[in-house]
């Protein structure tokens, strides 16, 4: 199983960008997809997941400006993220826990993250 994350690059304060992930390879089903970031010096966190149904949660500072959406059909993740300040900038990285066959227990996969950096 391979998690493929593109989308990241610099951008100025109050500007957008949109991360894809695709994950590919043995696939049965996939539960929950996210993604995450990490900042220098900083422990990872959660910025924002969703079901398979849809059910979002999100980090309360990119509340109203993030939207996590996901294609199942493509097992593809994403995350738009509008009005970017310059404390977004960090590593993402996008998460999938996913079984691999039928009776298999769900793991957590993790693509290889993309930098996001905002300046002011």
């Amino acid at each position: 199983v391979q998690l493929q994350a593109s989308g990241g690059g610099m951008v100025q304060a109050g500007e957008s960008l949109r991360l894809s992930c695709a994950a590919s390879g043995s696939i049965f089903s996939i539960n929950v997809m996210g993604w995450y970031r990490q900042a220098p010096g900083k422990q990872r966190e959660l910025v924002a997941d969703i079901t398979r149904g849809g059910s979002t949660n999100y980090l309360d500072s990119v509340k109203g400006r993030f939207t996590i959406s996901r294609d199942n059909t493509k097992n593809t993740v994403y995350l738009q993220m509008n009005s970017l300040k310059p404390e977004d900038s960090a590593v993402y990285y996008c998460n999938a826990n996913l079984r691999v066959r039928v009776g298999a227990l769900p793991l957590d996969y993790w693509g290889l993250g993309t930098q996001v950096t905002v300046s002011s």
